[in-house]
């Protein structure tokens, strides 16, 4: 948790000046007053309220058509005749393309080249004219303000303009008169810093007793690190999750606000972020993109940090433009960004029957809050490797953080070396996805897929029936959250004992596949 470093004295006229703009702002146009719904399941969790401020529900699924409709409103008729240009690779180049659309005036949207298509089919569907250029925002930004002074268009800036910056302080004014009671702060994400500059412009103009926090991703503290050396800063680069608050440099007018008026930052990181947009999606059902689930992030690191009880917190959901293809990540990443999910290194010895003494350890691991079932295990890697011993990669389920140092203690009390990779950035990007490959000690191996039903003592089931003689050389299974469980095996079976094995799986009753002729097995696990 980041505290501010300055104190700079607050000053009435930016106060008034921005209380006067937000009240006359003009956005209501385009823009619906969202709702603030409780969070019930996360707050009984965390022991506080948190409050939702769904700008997801916006026609373009994010806060942003606010600012740029109030800034094009007050544009003049000339000017909007000849019509207002953007850069932006997404919830802004949206707003703008809707705002003008509503206003009868052109929008050129300004794109990189790499921008996905369907944000651009996004903008042209709402009349926008698109043009990619460069590889990145900085390119886009630079090609836009050429062609505005060139045609004579006005340039709608994402965040750095009084009347974007009043136009986002009106979602602070809507929770302030939906919610009158107790609130002890307001979550704001940050990337250039509209939304948190017009949002702590209203409340510290209104109830100045209530916290404004601004919350920023740990690979894009742009906001933070200006605020800290006194100056804005430029950084060389920013990480991409986050898109929507990817940015190198904050505003002139959103830093000085913003480093007079908001009072702490904090810093999440993308594990946070996508167990964030898992809690999100359990209380209301919708998904928001990462940028939209920071503030609640932000929350939770609060509430761990200061042990907070029965406080009440709000956090703005600024978007829900999220791409399908993100999703395999984000619900990869959730559980261990709450520490739901443990990772684990465990050595053990290749002999006969170290692989179930191993599984039935797992089995007899209890909850450290006093929870008496068998762990769930979410991941389970093993590949033959050498003679003496072999590593698995395990993923378990836990109830709180801090238990993965515990289960690794007691790997290593009964006898296994275990490497806790809770927090392994390698291990959770890259490596659960490599283990295996060829073995030359896998000897007549055969390899089936079997579909084993979710529920205790199925996988037990398996390792007890297993004939002693035949030897397991691969095991992999990953909890996709069904109600039954894909798992591949590899089993060094004699060539003798072929009617065995067919007598072994009919009995065993479960589904399977023999996958022992499928090239993909020949070329990526079998030494030929």
């Amino acid at each position: 948790m980041q505290k501010k470093t300055t104190t700079a004295k607050k000053t009435s006229t930016s106060k008034i000046d921005y209380l006067q703009k937000i009240l006359n702002a003009v956005v209501y146009d385009v823009a619906k007053e969202s709702s603030l719904d409780v969070a019930k399941t996360l707050s009984a969790r965390l022991g506080n309220t948190v409050l939702l401020k769904r700008e997801d529900q916006q026609s373009v699924f994010s806060f942003k058509l606010r600012g740029a409709y109030n800034k094009m409103a007050h544009l003049s008729p000339s000017e909007l005749r000849k019509g207002v240009i953007c850069a932006s690779a997404g919830n802004h180049a949206q707003g703008v393309a809707l705002s003008a659309s509503k206003l009868k005036s052109k929008a050129v949207i300004v794109m990189p080249v790499t921008t996905p298509s369907l944000k651009i089919e996004a903008v042209k569907a709402l009349g926008g004219e698109v043009v990619l250029f460069g590889d990145s925002y900085s390119d886009a930004y630079s090609h836009a303000l050429a062609l505005s002074s060139a045609k004579g268009l006005t340039f709608v800036h994402p965040f750095d303009d009084p009347d974007v910056i009043a136009g986002q302080g009106t979602i602070a004014a809507e929770i302030l008169r939906q919610h009158q009671g107790r609130l002890d702060a307001v979550f704001v994400a940050i990337g250039g810093g509209g939304l948190v500059a017009g949002v702590a412009s209203y409340i510290k103009a209104v109830r100045p007793e209530i916290r404004v926090i601004g919350v920023q991703m740990n690979d894009s503290s742009a906001m933070l690190q200006s605020v800290e050396q006194g100056k804005r800063v430029k950084l060389t680069d920013v990480g991409l999750f986050s898109d929507g608050t990817a940015v190198k440099e904050v505003g002139v007018e959103t830093y000085r606000i913003t480093k007079e008026l908001v009072d702490e930052y904090i810093c999440v990181d993308t594990d946070s972020v996508c167990a964030a947009i898992k809690d999100v999606f359990i209380d209301t059902r919708s998904i928001v993109e990462p940028a939209g689930a920071m503030a609640v992030a932000g929350i939770k690191n609060y509430i761990s940090q200061r042990k907070t009880k029965g406080e009440t917190y709000a956090a703005i959901l600024c978007g829900a433009n999220m791409n399908f293809e993100r999703l395999r990540f984000v619900a990869e990443r959730a559980d261990v960004g709450e520490e739901r999910e443990a990772l684990f290194a465990v050595t053990i010895p290749e002999q006969r029957g170290s692989f179930k003494k191993f599984c039935e350890l797992i089995g007899d691991l209890p909850s450290f809050f006093g929870n008496k079932a068998p762990r769930q295990v979410t991941e389970f890697n093993y590949r033959m490797n050498d003679k003496e011993s072999a590593h698995v990669f395990l993923g378990l389920s836990t109830s709180s953080k801090g238990e993965s140092v515990k289960i690794t203690k007691s790997f290593i009390k009964s006898g296994f070396r275990a490497i806790d990779l809770t927090h392994d950035e390698l291990a959770k990007e890259h490596v659960r996805h490599m283990v295996g490959g060829p073995s030359d000690l896998a000897k007549d191996e055969r390899l089936l897929r079997f579909v084993f039903p979710e529920r205790p003592g199925a996988l037990m089931k398996f390792l007890t029936s297993l004939p002693p003689e035949w030897n397991i050389s691969l095991f992999h299974y990953r909890n996709q959250g069904a109600d039954y469980g894909r798992i591949l095996v590899g089993l060094q079976v004699p060539a003798k004992d072929g009617k065995a094995l067919g007598n072994f799986l009919n009995k065993l009753g479960y589904t399977f596949v023999d996958e022992t002729d499928n090239p993909v097995f020949k070329l990526f696990l079998k030494r030929n």
